[in-house]
């Protein structure tokens, strides 16, 4: 059984790799996966051991010899060196065509006009905001369904989902004889991006959401995604800033064009120029993710204990102010991204190391940030009632408990030598759609038990 996890944890790996290079194109991942299998499978029934039918399979692999030969220079430290790179000199991989970035970026400037039209039609804030996804996530949705040449039932299984939340948020009597600002109306709003991003996955796996591997992929696509986004934004603000202020000192005032023009189209451009970016896969990133994991981890430990302090000098969990356990939710989430990202960028075949140790050393201490928001959530609530804030806030906690608890025992087994880091793996990707199902209970449910207010 041990074996068979392992031989997993192998593929997934070679897989992965293989999926994110550029030379490769995604619709012919599959084919030569199966194609690893049968290969693993004839020598395993010749007698080989299950490691060495994967390395000598990979080595038979004539139409990707040369990004196996990558493979083994990053994992100089394995077989794969000695059994790939016996074949020196490789050819670089096929480019892309240019037309797949033509394509990027007429689907990044079609939404940016939809949300421009969206924001001039929508009229006031909150409508928007509720609708501000739909307006972007048809078009990521698309990219990946002409990339991975979806069939039209993975089409419906995206489309159908995302018009029952569509028509419920634009239907739903929000406010009406309550308030202007109902919480549930902000909830749905801060909670429609979740499951349409998760369904945005559907499209990027290809419709294999049953695949450990390609959930595996999303997540490490999630991550990257954020990075090169999160850079674009940078970049694309310190640009419009001083493009501001150089038309300012000449007497034109930009205000009104970048806030009702610029940014409405630039953002969702920025969008899917990001996640071609990331299936460009340009390699830097490959060397980016470990490093941002090992900075951020022990920054992030040190805030989480610090926070724990300042939480235990607070006194009563009760008294405890609202801002600081909206700001706690908010750290926690980032905390679970942090360790998503990590577990994506780490090799599943290491042996556990000292970064692991440290890994576990957050998990522990996000899980103890947790319990103690849990507790003054639940006095919170016996104190002063329900609300729609506050069942949103301690359904997340309970959701991410859940995923902190099992973690937790999973990495200690795994840095004890007890279990595979495979496993860690496989709870996270399993436990994905936990997320869309509380962000859609959120979204369809909630507003109708508080009476949309």
């Amino acid at each position: 059984m041990r074996a068979d996890t392992e031989l997993e944890s192998q593929i997934a790996h070679w897989r992965g790799y293989i999926q994110r290079h550029r030379a490769i194109a995604a619709a012919d991942v599959d084919e030569m996966e199966d194609h690893l299998r049968e290969q693993i499978a004839d020598l395993s029934r010749s007698g080989l051991a299950d490691d060495e039918a994967f390395l000598v399979a990979v080595k038979r692999m004539g139409n990707v010899d040369a990004i196996s030969r990558e493979f083994a220079r990053e994992h100089s430290d394995r077989l794969w060196k000695q059994l790939v790179l016996a074949s020196e000199n490789t050819a670089d991989g096929p480019a892309q065509p240019s037309r797949e970035l033509l394509v990027v970026l007429a689907l990044g400037l079609s939404a940016g006009i939809a949300v421009r039209v969206g924001f001039a039609l929508l009229g006031d804030e909150l409508s928007f905001g509720r609708n501000a996804a739909f307006l972007v996530f048809p078009f990521p949705a698309a990219y990946f369904a002409w990339k991975r040449r979806l069939r039209w039932w993975h089409w419906a299984l995206l489309m159908v989902p995302a018009a029952v939340l569509a028509v419920a948020v634009n239907t739903y009597p929000f406010g009406e004889d309550f308030s202007t600002n109902p919480d549930t109306e902000v909830l749905a709003a801060l909670h429609t991006p979740i499951v349409l991003w998760l369904l945005v996955g559907v499209a990027y796996v290809g419709g294999r959401w049953r695949s450990h591997s390609r959930r595996m992929d999303f997540i490490r696509f999630t991550g990257e995604f954020v990075v090169y986004l999160t850079l674009l934004m940078l970049g694309g603000g310190a640009l419009m800033m001083l493009t501001a202020g150089a038309f300012d000192a000449i007497g034109v005032d930009l205000e009104d064009f970048v806030s009702m023009w610029a940014l409405p189209i630039l953002v969702p451009l920025a969008v899917l120029v990001a996640a071609w970016l990331v299936e460009a896969k340009q390699n830097v990133i490959e060397n980016i993710a470990p490093v941002l994991t090992r900075v951020f981890t022990p920054l992030t430990i040190i805030m989480l204990l610090a926070l724990l302090v300042a939480f235990s000098a607070a006194g009563s969990v009760i008294g405890v102010d609202r801002n600081l356990l909206i700001m706690m939710d908010l750290i926690l989430i980032l905390v679970l991204g942090l360790l998503l990202y990590a577990i994506s960028a780490r090799d599943p075949l290491a042996p556990p190391a000292a970064f692991d140790w440290l890994q576990l050393v957050l998990v522990f201490s996000a899980l103890a940030v947790d319990a103690l928001m849990l507790i003054a959530m639940l006095m919170r609530i016996a104190e002063f009632g329900y609300s729609p804030n506050k069942v949103a806030a301690l359904g997340m906690n309970l959701v991410l408990l859940v995923n902190l608890v099992w973690s937790a025992w999973l990495v200690l087994g795994f840095v004890r030598q007890r279990r595979p880091f495979g496993d860690v793996e496989r709870w996270q990707t399993r436990y994905i759609p936990i997320y869309g199902v509380w962000a859609a209970f959120v979204v369809l449910a909630l507003p109708p038990l508080f009476g949309f207010v």
